[in-house]
C-alpha cells in the first residue's frame, strides 16, 4: 500500500480518517509502542532512583519522609508511590525561590516561573539533562500531530518566563524544524509572515488561533491555499467545537498538548490523530495517578479524579506526587495510532477556581487583592468571562464607594483606567473594567459567586 505524504496539506487528517496510521510518524517507538509491562517496569526503576535522588538532595522531602517513617527502600512497587508525601503549589511558594532545588545553581542552565497569584511566583530550574528530556517530550508530541523535520514553525506564544514558548521552541528545533520566533501579538504581521516564509506549523492558544483566522479572512487571506497545515495548541482548553471550526476555516489539523510549569512545562502529554480528545502521557518521564480530590485516595481504574504527577527524571527540582488540581480520566488500553502509552482525557475542569484567560492563569483572589488596595472601590466585585471575536474576554465589575461616585465622566474614566492598569500589572493579561454604582454588587448570605464564566464548555 502506498505511503501517504503527510507534508501535503490535509493529508494527516485523511490518513487518520482512513486508519492509515502507518503513514504518521512516531518519534520513539521503543517507548511509545512498548508493551504495558515494559513501560511499568521502566517506571518502577526510574521511580526508585528518583525517590532516592530526591531524598539525598532535597532536605524538604527528606524531612517529610523521615517524619512519616518512609525511606527510599520502601518503594518496591509502583503502588508504593502512595507512601510518599503530596506536593502542591504552596510548597513551591513556601520554598521560593530555590528551596526545592537539588543541584547547585552552577548546574542550572535555565530558569522559568509562573506569573504568581497573591504571593510569590513558583520558580523552576533545568539542568542540561532536564532540557534534553523536555525537548524529547515536545518532539514526541508534535510528531503526534504530523509535524516532521523540515517544517517551518511559527511561534505565537510569548516567550519570557512562561514555559510554553521556549518549551515548544526547543523541542521543534530538536526535531529538525526551522523556528520563526514571532512571539505574541501583531496579528496582521503573523499572517504576513505565514505568507512570506511559507510557515507550515502555528503554535498558539486556540483562542488566538481563531483570532488569526478571522483577521486573515477579513484581509482576504486564502487559508485553503496557504502553506499552513498544523496548529499546535496549548495554554488553555480547546473545546471540540472551537477545534473543529478552526480546522474547517483554516484548513489545518489542530492538536492540544498538556503540561504545567511545576513538573516541566508543556510536553507531559499530547494528542494523537486517532483519539482526538485524549492525550498520550510521556510515561517514561512521568508517573501518573488519579485520586479523589477530597481524600487523596486513588480512584478505580478509569475513574474520574484529580491528576497527580511524579516526574521521573528531573534533576534541578525534583517533585514528588504533584497535585495538579486538574480533573481527568486515564485509559491504558492500546491506541489505534499504534502507541501503547496511557492516555489522559483532556482537562476541562479543575478542583480549584483558576481561570485560564488567553493562556494566562488568573485567580479571583488576585482580583480581590488588587481591588482591596484601591481606595475608590469596595472589595466587592463580579467577574464575567466570555468569548468575544473568538478570544477570551474578562471583565471585572467593581463597585464604587459612595464618596467617589461622581457625575463627571472624566473622573469615572480615570478610576476605571487606574483599576484596569493595576489589574493588568498583576494578572499579566488585559482586563475590561466596568464601574458599578454603590450597592450595585449583589449581597448574599451564603458564599458569593464571583465568577460568571459564559464561555462554551
Amino acid at each position: 500500500m502506498e505511503t501517504i505524504d503527510i507534508t501535503r496539506k490535509g493529508a494527516a487528517l485523511e490518513a487518520a480518517a482512513q486508519g492509515r496510521f502507518d503513514s504518521l510518524p512516531i518519534y520513539d517507538r521503543s517507548v511509545e509502542c512498548a508493551p504495558r509491562e515494559a513501560i511499568e517496569a521502566l517506571q518502577l526503576r526510574k521511580l526508585q532512583e528518583q525517590v532516592a535522588y530526591t531524598y539525598r538532595h532535597v532536605p524538604y522531602y527528606r524531612r517529610l519522609m523521615d517524619e512519616s517513617g518512609v525511606s527510599p527502600d520502601d518503594v518496591r512497587t509502583l503502588a508504593d508511590v502512595r507512601k510518599l508525601p503530596f506536593t502542591d503549589k504552596a510548597v513551591l511558594r513556601d520554598t521560593f525561590p530555590f528551596g526545592l532545588f537539588a543541584v547547585p545553581m552552577e548546574e542550572v542552565i535555565e530558569l522559568h516561573s509562573s506569573s504568581g497569584t497573591t504571593g510569590k511566583p513558583i520558580v523552576v530550574g533545568y539542568t542540561r539533562d532536564d532540557m534534553d528530556v523536555w525537548s524529547d517530550c515536545i518532539a514526541r508530541l508534535v510528531q503526534m500531530a504530523g509535524v516532521v523535520p523540515g517544517d517551518r514553525a511559527q511561534m505565537a506564544f510569548g516567550y519570557g518566563m512562561f514555559t510554553g514558548g521556549f518549551g515548544l521552541h526547543y523541542g521543534l528545533q530538536k526535531l529538525g524544524c526551522a523556528m520563526i520566533p514571532a512571539g505574541s501579538g501583531n496579528t496582521e504581521r503573523h499572517i504576513q509572515m505565514i505568507e512570506d516564509y511559507g510557515t507550515t506549523v502555528l503554535i498558539a492558544t486556540p483562542s488566538y488561533a481563531m483570532h488569526i483566522c478571522e483577521v486573515g479572512e477579513r484581509m482576504g487571506f486564502d487559508w485553503e491555499a496557504s502553506t499552513l497545515r498544523v496548529g499546535l495548541f496549548g495554554g488553555e482548553p480547546c473545546p471540540p467545537g472551537l477545534k473543529a471550526e478552526i480546522e474547517r476555516r483554516m484548513h489545518i489539523v489542530c492538536t492540544d498538548n498538556y503540561g504545567l510549569t511545576e513538573v516541566m512545562g508543556p510536553g507531559v502529554s499530547g494528542e494523537c490523530l486517532a483519539e482526538r480528545y485524549q492525550q498520550h502521557i510521556a510515561e517514561d518521564h512521568f508517573l501518573w495517578e488519579v485520586v479523589d480530590p477530597e481524600t487523596g485516595e486513588p480512584v478505580e481504574p478509569g475513574g474520574y479524579g484529580e491528576l497527580v504527577l511524579t516526574p521521573l527524571d528531573k534533576q534541578a527540582i525534583p517533585v514528588l506526587r504533584y497535585r495538579t488540581h486538574d480533573l481527568t480520566r486515564v485509559h491504558t488500553e492500546p491506541c489505534a495510532c499504534g502507541r501503547t502509552t496511557a492516555r489522559m482525557e483532556k482537562v476541562r475542569s479543575r478542583c480549584d477556581d483558576m481561570l485560564i484567560i488567553r493562556g494566562t492563569n488568573v485567580f479571583p483572589s488576585q482580583i480581590e487583592d488588587v481591588l482591596t488596595g484601591i481606595d475608590e472601590v469596595t472589595p466587592l466585585y463580579h467577574v464575567v468571562v466570555e468569548t468575544v471575536d473568538g478570544m477570551d474576554a474578562l471583565t471585572v465589575e467593581a463597585e464604587l464607594r459612595p464618596e467617589h461616585f461622581s457625575d463627571s465622566l472624566a473622573d469615572m474614566e480615570a478610576i476605571r483606567r487606574k483599576i484596569a492598569e493595576k489589574l493588568r500589572g498583576t494578572l499579566l493579561v488585559g482586563v475590561g473594567v466596568r464601574l458599578v454604582e454603590p450597592g450595585g454588587i449583589e449581597r448574599t448570605m451564603g458564599k458569593a459567586k464571583h465568577v460568571d464564566d459564559r464561555r462554551a464548555k
